[in-house]
């Protein structure tokens, strides 16, 4: 970005944001040095300040009604899954750079979109994947993005560097992952199983074997949901906090490694990303929590056994920050802009 649109700030509108990605999305572009706060459109909450929903945030703009008329040079979509597919298009072809949080835009292969995600999709409905740790580049040429689901983000970040190395030695058998998310994860919008006198005190598995997120993972791992290279099993669960997701992976190699080499190639592999940590404990969701950073952490039990541990603000890494860590790349400027 040059010094001429450095002086006169980019407009960012959020579509969807009353929502609590929308929201957080909210709160930093509100920050951002190079980005000015454009319109904040949403549906029922449409006509209430936000401030209203969310006083912490300091925002004082109402809610407006999406009526096509986005005067934005930037467009971020947080809305609920399906929609995205009707707004998205236009906004491509009327020049503006766009960003979509939901999982309209990820999946390449159209049989897995409609049988993980539900409902039709057009061959084509596909946009560059805005995973910055694995495609820097071509999200730096890109003028729409589609953001990386929460999940997806923490279990991808924790095994990339073994699927996407090339190294014959760190070849897979299986992995098993149970990855457990604070309730905010599920949205906003009131669930009796999500209430308080639910939750509290309780855990729970839910969409064993059919989270949406599971074809995301195995694309982005070179694999597939419905014809998988490797053994994947994938538990979600949800826990009585708000915010966070902690995945813990169980791989099985098919041939030994020593744990030096394995956490020197780790360490190499995410040497030039600003947001990946690798720990020498375990990680917890508290070291990430109002972050965008990813704390991973490898244990090993024998030299073909291997945990991995990811932690994330789903939130932040998995929904808004990475979309500004998106958006940074798109601008040419420092991907950490904002967001430490």
């Amino acid at each position: 970005m040059d010094h001429s649109q450095q002086q006169s700030k980019l407009t960012a509108s959020i579509i969807g944001a009353s929502g609590y990605s929308g929201a957080e999305l909210t709160g930093i572009l509100m920050k951002h040095p190079y980005i000015s706060l454009g319109k904040l459109y949403a549906h029922t909450q449409a006509g209430r300040h936000f401030s209203e929903l969310y006083p912490a945030i300091g925002c004082d703009r109402v809610f407006q009604s999406w009526e096509g008329d986005a005067d934005s040079d930037i467009c971020f979509l947080a809305l609920p899954h399906g929609e995205a597919l009707q707004i998205v298009p236009g906004l491509i072809a009327a020049g503006k750079k766009v960003i979509d949080l939901s999982g309209d835009f990820r999946l390449k292969n159209i049989t897995e979109h409609e049988k993980f995600y539900g409902g039709s999709k057009e061959s084509g409905a596909f946009l560059q994947y805005g995973m910055p740790e694995l495609f820097r580049e071509a999200i730096s040429s890109s003028t729409a993005i589609s953001n990386p689901g929460c999940y997806a983000t923490s279990i991808i970040l924790g095994l990339a560097p073994l699927f996407r190395s090339g190294i014959e030695e760190l070849k897979v058998e299986s992995v098993n992952v149970t990855a457990v998310s604070g309730i905010s994860g599920a949205g906003r919008s009131a669930k009796t199983e999500l209430s308080f006198s639910e939750m509290s005190g309780n855990v729970r598995a839910y969409k064993i074997g059919c989270h949406q997120h599971t074809p995301e993972i195995m694309q982005t791992l070179g694999s597939s949901a419905l014809n998988p290279a490797f053994g994947f099993v994938f538990t979600p669960m949800i826990a009585p906090y708000v915010r966070g997701i902690y995945s813990v992976m169980n791989v099985q190699l098919r041939n030994p490694v020593s744990k030096e080499s394995i956490g020197e190639f780790y360490h190499d592999f995410y040497a030039t990303a600003p947001f990946v940590r690798l720990r020498d404990t375990v990680t917890e969701v508290r070291h990430v929590a109002h972050t965008n950073f990813c704390d991973i952490s490898l244990t090993w039990q024998n030299d073909r056994s291997l945990v991995i541990v990811t932690a994330i603000d789903n939130l932040v890494k998995g929904a808004a920050g990475q979309a500004v860590q998106n958006m940074n790349l798109m601008l040419g400027i420092d991907e950490t802009t904002g967001l430490l």
